[in-house]
């Protein structure tokens, strides 16, 4: 019982109490203590004070070992000076124990809730992104597709250019070739074709 008794404490030792005065003290959580009638247990008992009971400290009797209090029945003895205590007993402990740790569970749902919410909003925005990024990705391909097909497009439209110009050299030097032969055979069958005029007289001879 004192083992239990004392994980109790140790897990409730982060609520004390403040103390209200210097001669305030609390019966420590034993159960309960026997108050006697002096300061010794050879002294009658005249009661028992329980657990976590609030007293006030008149006097203690430290050859003893006792204390003597007067608790909050108005009766005055010793009790035994390991049982008083300046913390406040588990009883008053307790509830605020329970107050505090509802407390702590409504802020921890809240929390929870939050971050549930938290979570979902950026699991929508992260789908939406994902969304977004899928759609510029195919975006991208279409435009490589067309870029693709445009260059191909300009390739062949470069090559027709690069054949129509040589056909076009080739045209204008054929028909250089001909106007110059032409004018060669000009040159070649007018002089045959036309006949000389003769030297005139002038009646010197």
């Amino acid at each position: 019982m004192k083992h239990l008794i004392s994980i109790l404490l140790l897990a409730c030792a982060v609520v004390t109490a403040p103390v209200q005065a210097e001669q305030v003290r609390y019966i420590s959580d034993n159960l309960f203590t026997y108050m006697h009638k002096g300061p010794s247990t050879q002294f009658r008992i005249i009661g028992s004070v329980n657990a976590g009971t609030k007293v006030a400290l008149l006097e203690t009797n430290k050859e003893t070992g006792f204390s003597r209090v007067t608790d909050d029945r108005g009766r005055s003895g010793w009790v035994n000076s390991d049982f008083v205590s300046r913390q406040v007993g588990l009883q008053a402990r307790v509830p605020a124990l329970e107050s505090e740790l509802t407390k702590v569970k409504a802020a921890l749902a809240e929390a929870t809730k939050s971050s549930d919410e938290q979570n979902a909003g950026l699991k929508n925005s992260l789908a939406l992104r994902n969304t977004q990024i899928s759609e510029m990705e195919e975006k991208s391909i279409n435009l490589n597709d067309q870029l693709t097909v445009s260059q191909a497009e300009i390739r062949e439209l470069r090559a027709k250019i690069d054949t129509q110009k040589d056909d076009l050299l080739m045209k204008w030097f054929t028909y250089g070739s001909m106007v110059a032969g032409f004018g060669l055979l000009l040159g070649l069958v007018l002089p045959h074709i036309i006949p000389r005029r003769r030297k005139r007289n002038n009646g010197w001879a």
